[in-house]
């Protein structure tokens, strides 16, 4: 089945629950709630059994699968423990992270929760907070959607915007599937960005200005903080982007401080690259 296909069916089998908990007739709501539930148990049973028999290796195996994850983790079945996940969808966010001269580290899973811990320059950096929210919420939540919720460390309370994921219940028990944050759109591979300088695309409406260094993607919003003057035209030397319209200096390997004027920054765009080297960026959203 094609992930667009199983994607499709979740979302048929969530719309049905929601017509059921419209039911005008509570007897009837309640017959057909019950029914649901023992089908849910009843399969959920036989998966307990099928992975009892199989052993760990081909449990963890199947688990890769997105809808069979989704599954597992409705039975209570996934082999693989939420910190082992949550630490591997780290791994796939820590490469844009690193790009911003920042960090994260997680610093425990407790009874659902998530705590991380902001590090370089992504601690107290204007940029930290959208980014982690953007890039962080997404991979935990393809990776974990059993987590409750996720918080910067320090007292238990969610840093300001950084991202706080709520559990969503449903009928029958079934976890609800919580839309993303942002649209993620894909740019492609940029292969015109391989022999260095930048690369101006239109994404979502608006002009966003692509570089790479040393192999790592970037993407800013075409604006010049400093005299509002397109970057279009802006010289790469290094890592430093120059305005063509007011000459000032930007550092592109830390979310586009200004070497100039500290207190003028670019926009930078969240910014993740897949398996197949396509660049993925948030849509819409902006960081500073």
């Amino acid at each position: 089945m094609e992930e667009r296909e199983a994607g499709e069916q979740v979302a048929e089998v969530e719309l049905a629950l929601a017509q059921l908990d419209a039911l005008a007739d509570p007897a009837a709501q309640a017959l057909a709630t019950a029914a649901v539930q023992a089908v849910v148990e009843l399969y959920g049973e036989g998966l307990r059994r099928l992975l009892a028999g199989a052993g760990e290796p081909v449990a963890r195996a199947v688990a890769g699968d997105e809808l069979v994850a989704h599954l597992l983790l409705l039975h209570g079945l996934h082999p693989v423990t939420v910190e082992e996940r949550v630490r591997d969808a780290l791994v796939g966010v820590r490469p844009y992270l690193e790009s911003h001269g920042g960090d994260v580290e997680l610093v425990a899973v407790q009874e659902g929760v998530v705590r991380l811990r902001m590090q370089g320059s992504c601690e107290g950096c204007p940029a930290s907070a959208m980014t982690l929210k953007l890039a962080i919420e997404k991979a935990i939540l393809d990776a974990a959607p059993d987590v409750d919720r996720v918080e910067a460390d320090g007292g238990g309370t969610p840093a300001a915007g950084l991202l706080q994921i709520e559990a969503i219940p449903t009928s029958a028990g079934a976890p609800a599937t919580r839309p993303p944050a942002v649209a993620w759109a894909s740019v492609g591979a940029l292969p015109q960005l391989r022999q260095g300088g930048t690369l101006l695309k239109e994404v979502a409406g608006e002009a966003l200005l692509f570089l790479q260094l040393d192999g790592t993607s970037y993407a800013y919003r075409a604006r010049c903080p400093g005299c509002e003057g397109s970057l279009e035209d802006a010289a790469l030397e290094g890592a430093e982007l120059s305005c063509p319209t007011c000459g000032n200096h930007y550092d592109a390997r830390r979310a586009g401080r200004c070497l100039d004027a500290p207190q003028l920054q670019l926009d930078p765009v969240p910014l993740l690259v897949d398996d197949a080297g396509l660049v993925k960026v948030a849509a819409g959203v902006g960081v500073g």
